[in-house]
């Protein structure tokens, strides 16, 4: 996202929704819309475009759209807490025909009639009792429902639908039975690796399908012939286009991260691929946080799916303690950061920063002051990237500093604390970004950088959660 302008431009005919992307989108037939969403924007027509749009049956949609666009545009970029409520309200109410229910919870993958072969995986994996989302989540993914499944980052929540996955293959088919997709390389290598471990005992073949990879070595793979894909959908687009990759026998379709993908710039290739599965394919949206937008999109693809959601004041990381630093001055930062680091090499941490060339500069900054520090974001190569994270997950590096690019489903258990040097320009980011701390019930720390210019966006994070962000005391290190 760092160094491109956002856009949001107008995707039509089928679902008349606005969306954000990076570079140089366009929409299906071209009309764009420039500027953010909260600030003011024109919208340009060609004549024939305009007169195409006016002689179609839903034009009175399209004007309608733009309109209460228009009408609802504020200034500057913070949430509107009160607006997200009452259209997830909206939902609760007016989407009862199109959900339905699954009551059931387990208390143990035991009682779950899973597998005995899948069950060795999970334990073997390190799980013993099944998380709140596990509990509830696992069960009717297995049945073959399509699910709606929101839980907070570190909940094990990746684990759900790979479980639901590997129940359900059949083994002796080398065909691509179930396809997932993820925002990010790094999340989809992730999501193969759990996949992997879990199906050790299975005989799992997967795949992961991303950008910045050899596409002779995927063609070559999947020729050979996998159970699992999982991939960004530009790549994972690019096969199926091919034919390398082979739709005819998938039964599965996974958007992880479904607030990612579909609120920055993927709906239109999430959709291209859709058009090209089955048509009984089941399909599960999975996310940390699932705003009323995304909610509304999984309509045009779901049948009758199975909702498990979590309130927004339900979001909060238990285990998590949150803190900020009155830094007052966006210079004065970097000595607090460096006053900092004697505690931050004690445990594995990680420092967010708003973008690519602040990490580049505050990676600069700390190693001229003879502080080890590994640094990853998006204009790394993806073997750089790779390498650096492998080092961080072994516990060789320490501290790491990163954008946005790792907040979202990067499982370094050994993290226990986040300092967030800028504070996330949606309050939305905050749990992803504070979720790489405290994983999977242990005890985590974060802590907030907080400049006079950061004091609103600090309140509508406390808001937005229900939390309460108090100021960082002086025993930071008894609390890792």
């Amino acid at each position: 996202m760092d160094g491109k302008e956002d856009m949001i431009y107008l995707c039509w005919p089928e679902s008349l929704l606005f969306r954000r992307c990076d570079g140089d989108a366009t929409g299906a037939f071209g009309s764009v819309l420039s500027g953010d969403i909260g600030s003011s924007f024109s919208v340009r027509f060609t004549s024939e475009e305009f007169i195409q749009q006016a002689n179609h049956p839903r034009s009175y949609c399209f004007l309608f759209l733009i309109l209460s666009m228009a009408a609802s545009a504020t200034d500057g970029t913070q949430f509107d807490a009160r607006q997200f409520d009452e259209k997830m309200e909206l939902l609760q109410v007016d989407g009862q025909e199109f959900f339905t229910s699954y009551d059931e919870v387990y208390d143990s993958f035991d009682a779950m009639q899973l597998q005995e072969n899948l069950l060795r995986g999970i334990y073997a994996y390190g799980f013993e009792k099944p998380s709140a989302i596990q509990q509830r989540g696992i069960v009717p993914f297995c049945k073959g429902l399509d699910v709606i499944q929101q839980a907070q980052s570190g909940t094990g929540k990746t684990a759900t639908f790979c479980s639901g996955i590997l129940q359900q293959l059949d083994y002796g088919l080398t065909q691509c039975q179930a396809l997932v997709l993820a925002p990010t390389r790094e999340l989809a290598q992730q999501i193969e690796k759990v996949m992997r471990a879990l199906g050790d005992y299975l005989g799992v073949k997967v795949h992961a399908c991303v950008g910045g990879t050899s596409v002779r070595e995927d063609q070559r793979i999947l020729s050979a012939g996998v159970h699992v894909v999982v991939g960004t959908p530009g790549r994972v687009f690019d096969m199926l286009r091919r034919q390398s990759l082979r739709a005819d026998h998938i039964k599965m379709f996974v958007l992880d991260e479904a607030d990612e993908m579909l609120s920055r710039g993927f709906k239109d290739q999430i959709y291209d691929i859709f058009q090209l599965l089955p048509a009984k394919v089941q399909v599960g949206v999975f996310s940390a946080t699932m705003p009323p937008e995304a909610l509304e999109i999984t309509r045009k693809f779901m049948n009758k799916p199975v909702r498990i959601l979590v309130k927004r004041d339900e979001l909060t990381l238990e285990g998590i303690k949150q803190f900020y630093v009155n830094v007052e001055k966006e210079e004065w930062k970097l000595e607090t950061l460096c006053d900092l680091y004697e505690t931050l090499a004690i445990t594995q941490s990680v420092i967010f920063v708003n973008t690519r060339r602040k990490v580049d500069w505050l990676t600069d900054k700390m190693r001229s002051r003879d502080h080890t520090v590994s640094a990853t974001h998006g204009d790394m190569d993806q073997n750089t990237r790779d390498i650096i994270m492998r080092e961080f997950r072994s516990g060789s590096s320490r501290v790491l500093i990163t954008t946005d690019l790792l907040a979202r489903g990067i499982d370094v258990q050994q993290v226990s604390l986040v300092i967030n040097y800028d504070l996330p320009t949606q309050p939305e980011n905050y749990l992803h970004r504070i979720g790489r701390s405290g994983r999977f019930g242990r005890k985590g720390v974060a802590i907030n950088f907080m400049t006079k210019e950061d004091e609103k966006m600090l309140h509508d994070i406390q808001k937005f959660y229900n939390v309460v962000v108090e100021e960082l005391p002086s025993n930071v290190a008894d609390l890792l």
